[in-house]
């Protein structure tokens, strides 16, 4: 008794290790898991959440913070026209028969209803991020002024002690400045555009207001993980860090009744009433699942995933009986590897014109402004080494004269670094560049001077590169005719080695429009749902706009908690 005494005192609960007993348990602290567990909390049932990490907030805290749920209450507000139609009818034609029509229709109805869930039960308010396009704008449905939201900035002081618990962002801020997620494609031209120089002073204007009041302001990923983390310590919802999952319970009648977890070096059983939710994010640090499942090549040191997502869920779930989807793919994107395990995910640095990609033979293979998914879906295409190379990004000095590049300012030396690991080459010709990187010099140079011609025309004749909304977002109004073809024409000339990274995994345990876990079979496992990066993904094999990933996870998230309550008597 006395050592049952002491367990449950370290642990903070309130019965031995052997009677801990929870309403609902939600293994993992991402959007998708925190959204669960302050849902079912609101609904009045009894909720832990457990993550095996030391930090909460998991990939969604290292994230831009981006959501996309369409016709949601912010867009509403600001008089954007949509409907759940469009919607319905844009996803439908972006993830086809890639994912169940009844699970599609349960995100679009439910995400709204999400955001404003959020909206009323927690400190979190959002703002649009006006213009950021719709990833396949001219199909039926799609919205070429976009439809994705990002939190509003955070005081982090509301978490007190727990903000030195929030996983690190992907890359911090510069110092003396406050950015939103919306702010990137400006803050890229700023020595170019005017309304580039005026975001980056709205950016310190902001910083300076935050110190005034004494604020310790976040935004992005870092802003949703920490307020959604505030909505459960005002819940009174408690979080076990530093607890890993090691299976699952399941009762005589095979019903998930809870976890089997060791923290603090100790094994043990919680209970969970009415069900568990898997939200433990997906296997992107798990080599051998990705070699088991992905293409080749494929590693670890690609992804910008929390380095916690080794697919814990996924493998309970799996030893359960559970039907796995999607497992072969991810969150694609193409990324530079500036050092181990560190890669650098291109947004808009080969959209920005004066750039483009080559394959091992030195020619064009893709629209460079394409979706990022897709570019790296067209990478594997083309044939890659073991070691992820045979892609390159070229670019002249024009284009770094003009543009940021990571958080290097236009005009400045690259860093030393960088050249050191291999990941950029730079040289005073074409050829000299082709000759460093392995590349045919004469098909390069033709390349290059084919392209320079589109720039010339706006008129890209190989891959319409420009032609969509979405290319032109992180485009550069001030070049003409087309904002995203512009020439390589200035020496010296570079070489950026791109490989196919990823923001983590998007298979996992089958689920329906429910979000509970399907048997092969397509049987349910009751008591056991999932969402987020755990689960397959409503997209299925695309990617409808910025958010695709956080949008659905949240969403999931709050169906799963719902779904649990609705069946409880009133």
């Amino acid at each position: 008794m006395m050592a049952s005494t002491l367990l449950f005192a370290r642990f903070g609960a309130s019965a031995p290790a052997d009677e801990l007993g929870f309403d609902v348990v939600v293994a993992g602290s991402g959007a998708a898991g925190m959204t669960a567990a302050l849902t079912a909390a609101k609904r009045g049932l009894k909720v832990l959440v457990i993550d095996a990490a030391s930090c909460f907030g998991g990939s969604t805290a290292r994230s831009g913070g981006g959501i996309w749920i369409r016709n949601n209450p912010i867009n509403q507000s600001a008089g954007v026209q949509d409907s759940l139609a469009e919607a319905a009818e844009y996803l439908a034609a972006v993830a086809g028969t890639n994912s169940p029509r009844d699970k599609q229709r349960a995100f679009i109805e439910n995400g709204p209803k999400m955001v404003q869930f959020l909206l009323e039960h927690s400190p979190l308010e959002f703002r649009r991020m006006a213009g950021y396009s719709d990833y396949y704008p001219e199909l039926p449905g799609g919205k070429p002024d976009g439809a994705s939201i990002e939190p509003e900035i955070f005081d982090g002081n509301q978490l007190g002690k727990e903000l030195s618990r929030l996983e690190p962002p992907y890359i911090p801020s510069p110092p003396g400045v406050v950015i939103y997620a919306a702010d990137y494609k400006w803050l890229c031209l700023v020595r170019v555009s005017l309304h580039g120089a005026r975001v980056a002073a709205q950016a310190v204007q902001r910083y300076v207001q935050a110190a005034l009041r004494r604020q310790r302001p976040l935004t992005m990923g870092q802003a949703l993980a920490a307020g959604l983390r505030k909505g459960l310590i005002d819940a009174d919802v408690p979080v076990w860090l530093s607890t890993q999952l090691l299976d699952l319970n399941v009762d005589a009648q095979g019903r998930v009744d809870g976890v089997r977890v060791r923290r603090g070096g100790v094994d043990m059983l919680i209970k969970a009433k009415h069900g568990v939710i898997i939200a433990t994010g997906g296997f992107e640090h798990n080599l051998a699942l990705r070699r088991e499942f992905q293409q080749q090549p494929i590693g670890t040191d690609w992804t910008l995933g929390a380095k916690e997502n080794t697919g814990g869920g996924i493998l309970a779930g799996r030893r359960l009986g559970a039907d796995l989807a999607l497992m072969d793919d991810a969150w694609w994107g193409p990324s530079v590897p500036l050092a181990p395990g560190q890669p650098y995910f291109c947004l808009s640095e080969r959209s920005l014109p004066g750039s483009i990609l080559v394959n091992a033979r030195g020619e064009r293979f893709v629209n460079e402004s394409a979706p990022y998914h897709d570019v790296v879906n067209a990478m594997y295409r083309q044939g890659l080494a073991a070691d992820g190379s045979g892609v390159w990004l070229i670019t002249d000095q024009n284009y770094r004269n003009r543009y940021l590049f990571r958080d290097v300012l236009p005009g400045l030396p690259l860093p030393q670094a960088w050249f050191e690991q291999k990941a950029v080459y730079k040289a005073s010709t074409l050829e000299d560049l082709a000759a460093q990187i392995e590349v045919p010099a004469a098909p390069l140079s033709d390349t290059v001077q084919t392209f320079n011609g589109y720039a010339l025309t706006g008129q890209d004749a190989d891959y319409k590169r420009g032609d969509s909304a979405y290319d032109r977002y992180y485009a550069d109004p001030g070049i003409k005719p087309n904002p995203s073809l512009g020439a390589l024409s200035k020496a010296p000339f570079y070489a950026f080695r791109i490989v196919p990274g990823d923001l983590g995994t998007k298979g996992g345990l089958k689920t329906n429009a429910r979000s509970l876990v399907l048997r092969p079979n397509g049987r349910e496992i009751l008591g056991l749902y999932a969402a987020g990066n755990a689960s397959d993904a409503v997209m299925g094999r695309s990617y409808a706009g910025n958010g695709s990933t956080l949008g659905p996870a949240m969403t999931f998230g709050f169906i799963a908690a719902n779904d649990i309550a609705d069946q409880l008597p009133h």
